[in-house]
């Protein structure tokens, strides 16, 4: 099924480097994978419904209600503590 140019190709497109004791393993490994897919298209499908991820269970979300908490303009400057010319003064990040 798989040749060795096949599997270079693949290696490549995954970015991995393989060892030459290793092709002949991932060869084989590889070849069993693809032999049993073939297996499943022998298998006869007629009139079989696809399936949706296994379930038709839907996820049901509430809706929340957002609550403006924001403070506006003037009204949240006039919460701080300390101001200097019109900019808002904290404590020093780094000293």
């Amino acid at each position: 099924m798989l040749s060795k140019k096949d599997l270079e190709h693949l290696a490549e497109l995954a970015r991995m480097e393989l060892k030459k004791s290793e092709e002949e393993k991932l060869l084989k490994d590889l070849e069993k994978i693809l032999g049993h897919f073939e297996e499943l298209k022998e298998l006869d499908t007629e009139g079989v419904l696809p399936m949706s991820g296994g379930t038709f269970s839907r996820n049901i979300l509430r809706a929340d209600d957002l609550e403006e908490t924001k403070l506006a303009g003037e009204k949240s400057v006039s919460q701080f503590p300390e101001r200097d010319k019109g900019f808002l003064k904290i404590p020093p990040v780094f000293e």
